[in-house]
């Protein structure tokens, strides 16, 4: 009955290697399940997680809240130029990424390059991207261009290559080949393959991702505020240190406010470049 079902369904003939998996899956179902299980508690132990803990210091969480009730409504007007910067570093980190990634990701792929070294060579460079911390990116950008939204910038771009080098190179790869070969097969050279055969069958992808990375940078600004890359990340940080919890909350709310904002121009970008029906 399996045979015939997954023959029914691929239109191929059957071989072994789906029955192979299914024992190979039933063999293991109580085998994975208690590895999880067992490394939760490693992990439980390993963390000191403990909800006592937690429960016993939830007076103290109401405490520090309700320092910063009300809010410092004052304070707004200053935080309308960090809002800006915060804002500027995340898009353009984000299209330098971007610009940068997409290249990377074509040489990457197995499927568009035949060449290993240049695969090799372009996986390496997007794993280490991604393997750095954007805050060490952000102190070696400030030691070597000073503080400001200028090192902050390059540091959301070296680190967003990895994650979209990561995901465009894995949305090539999945890319159906028949449309590829198609127009290969007519005499297009590769930059026209990769225009008519690639790229339709990515953009999707290819935006989705572009906007979670721009709306993941608009958080991560906040944190390179730490050290001094600018933008209001540097105000939330200047805040705490003086204990100017007021002020904090103010700045949260500018920071919610952002990032509610960025997601609403994201979605409608993303309607009008892909399409209402594709998103649905």
């Amino acid at each position: 009955m399996v045979n015939q079902t997954y023959q029914k369904k691929t239109g191929q003939r059957y071989t072994e290697e789906p029955q192979g998996n299914l024992e190979r899956f039933y063999g293991n179902k109580y085998l994975i399940p208690l590895f999880l299980f067992l490394f939760f508690i490693w992990s439980v132990i390993g963390t000191d997680f403990n909800l006592k803990t937690l429960v016993e210091g939830f007076p103290n969480i109401l405490d520090f809240v309700g320092c910063m009730y009300p809010p410092e409504f004052d304070a707004f007007s200053n935080l309308v130029k960090p809002a800006i910067e915060t804002i500027q570093m995340a898009f353009l980190g984000t299209l330098f990424a971007a610009l940068i990634s997409f290249p990377l990701a074509i040489l990457a792929a197995k499927n568009l390059t035949t060449s290993r070294l240049l695969r090799n060579t372009s996986k390496g460079i997007i794993a280490f991207t991604r393997t750095v911390p954007d805050i060490v990116f952000a102190l070696i950008f400030v030691s070597a261009v000073g503080l400001g939204t200028f090192p902050g910038t390059l540091a959301l771009s070296c680190h967003s290559i990895g994650m979209l080098g990561k995901l465009y190179g894995e949305a090539i790869e999945e890319i159906d080949p028949q449309p590829l070969e198609a127009v290969e097969a007519v005499g297009a050279s590769r930059i026209q393959s990769i225009k008519y055969a690639v790229i339709p069958q990515i953009l999707p992808s290819f935006v989705a991702n572009t906007f979670y990375r721009f709306d993941v940078n608009v958080r991560a600004s906040v944190v390179l505020g730490l050290v001094g890359a600018g933008g209001i990340g540097f105000e939330l940080i200047y805040a705490m240190k003086l204990f100017s919890y007021r002020e904090v909350a103010s700045i949260l709310i500018v920071i919610f406010i952002i990032i509610i904002l960025s997601e609403k121009v994201s979605d409608v970008i993303r309607k009008r470049i892909i399409g209402e029906e594709v998103l649905k």
